[in-house]
C-alpha cells in the first residue's frame, strides 16, 4: 500500500563543533593512555584506548555542513529518518546516509543534462556513473528551467515554437526525493506537457470566432498579444502537476515565440497582405471623404454645375489621384468633353 511521507524537520542537532572537538580530545588521550594501559598493568585501558584510536573516527561520519537554503534528507537503513534545514554545523548519527535521486542531474541551464526533444537525459555515461558520489544536498533556492524551443500546433493547426523559463523551488524535501524518482527530470516534463496542453488552445495571432477561455464566447486571445496570460496558465498548468512532487513554480515566462520556417515565410506574406489591405481601406476612406467634400463646396458656392456624367468623370479622376500608388500625370482637355 501506497503512503505519503511527511516531511519532519530535525531539530537540536546543531552540535557539530562540540563533537569535532571532543572526537579530537579523546583521540589526544587515547594515544598515551594506550602506553599508561601497558605499563600500569590495566589492560582494559589500553583496549578501550586502542579500540577508540581504530573505530573514533566513525562519529565523524555524522558531522553535516550546511550552508543557507539548503537541506539533507536523511535515511536510516532504508528509514526516512528527518531532514536538515538551515545553515550550521550538524552532528547525526553517523549511520544514517543522505538521499537525493537527483544529486547527479542539473537542468537545462547547467549543461549536465540535454534537452532534447523536451526530455532531460543524461549527457554522458561519466555523469550518471558519478552521481552517486555528487553533493546530496538540496537546494532550497528558487532556480530556473530552461527547456529547449519545442515545435507545437496552435488552435488552428499551424505550427509554432515555444520556448518557456520556468522558475521554481523545493518546498518539501521528503516528497520531493521520495514521491518521484527524480524531481528534476519530473518538473522537465510536467513543463513540456503544459507548455504544449496550454499553446493549443491558443491561435498565434488574433482569430475571429476563436475561444480560449472556454466560456463559449469567442475573444481576442492570443500566444503573440495575450503573452502574460498564457504565461500565466503555464505556470497554473506546471504546479498542478508538480504539488505532489513538494516543488512550487514561482513564475513562469514566454522566451521565445515564432511561427515554424516551414510556414514563416509564408505567414509573413498573410501579415503583409493584411497590413496593406488595411491601408487602402484607410486611403479610399480618406479619398471618398475628399470627393464628397469637393462636391460639396463646388455646389455651395456655385463655382460650376455638373451634370451626373462629370460628376462622375469628375469623382473617377479625384479618386485615380488620391488612391494612386505614383504621382498622377496631367492631362489637359483642350476640347469639350462631348
Amino acid at each position: 500500500m501506497r503512503t505519503n511521507v511527511q516531511e519532519k524537520i530535525l531539530s537540536g542537532h546543531k552540535i557539530g563543533g562540540l563533537v569535532l572537538l571532543l572526537v579530537i580530545a579523546l583521540y589526544i588521550l587515547a594515544i598515551p593512555g594506550v602506553a599508561f594501559g601497558a605499563a600500569s598493568g590495566m589492560g582494559i585501558i589500553s583496549v578501550i584506548s586502542v579500540l577508540w584510536l581504530c573505530l573514533g573516527w566513525i562519529l565523524l561520519c555524522g558531522l553535516k555542513v550546511l550552508k543557507p537554503n539548503e537541506a539533507l534528507v536523511l535515511t536510516l537503513f532504508g528509514k526516512y529518518v528527518g531532514t536538515l534545514k538551515g545553515d550550521g554545523f550538524f552532528w547525526v548519527n553517523p549511520f544514517c546516509t543522505a538521499f537525493n535521486p537527483a544529486s547527479g542531474t542539473k537542468l537545462g541551464q547547467s549543461g549536465d543534462v540535454a534537452m532534447n526533444n523536451s526530455i532531460v537525459s543524461l549527457t554522458t555515461a561519466g555523469t550518471a556513473a558519478n552521481a552517486e558520489a555528487y553533493n546530496k544536498k538540496i537546494s532550497l533556492k528558487v532556480m530556473t528551467l530552461s527547456n529547449s524551443r519545442q515545435k507545437v500546433n496552435d488552435v488552428l493547426g499551424n505550427p509554432v515554437e515555444v520556448a518557456v523559463a520556468v522558475m521554481w523551488r523545493v518546498v518539501d524535501t521528503a516528497k520531493a526525493v521520495f514521491e518521484v524518482d527524480n524531481f528534476k527530470e519530473y518538473l522537465s516534463l510536467q513543463c513540456d506537457t503544459a507548455v504544449r496542453n496550454v499553446v493549443k488552445v491558443y491561435p498565434y495571432d488574433v482569430t475571429d470566432n476563436v475561444d480560449t477561455t472556454g466560456d463559449g464566447i469567442s475573444d481576442d486571445g492570443s500566444l503573440r498579444g495575450s503573452t502574460e496570460v498564457v504565461a500565466n496558465r503555464i505556470k497554473e498548468e506546471i504546479q498542478s502537476k508538480v504539488v505532489s512532487a513538494g516543488l512550487e513554480i514561482v513564475d513562469a515566462r514566454i522566451t521565445y515565440l515564432a511561427y515554424a520556417p516551414e510556414i514563416a515565410a509564408a505567414m509573413l506574406q498573410r501579415q503583409q497582405a493584411s497590413a496593406v489591405v488595411d491601408a487602402r481601406k484607410l486611403i479610399v476612406d480618406g479619398a471618398v471623404g475628399m470627393v464628397e467634400l469637393a462636391l460639396e463646396r463646388l455646389n455651395e458656392k456655385n463655382t460650376v454645375v455638373l451634370d451626373e456624367e462629370r460628376k462622375a468623370a469628375m469623382v473617377s479622376n479625384l479618386l485615380v489621384v488620391l488612391c494612386g500608388n505614383h504621382d498622377a500625370q496631367p492631362v489637359v482637355n483642350s476640347g469639350s468633353l462631348y
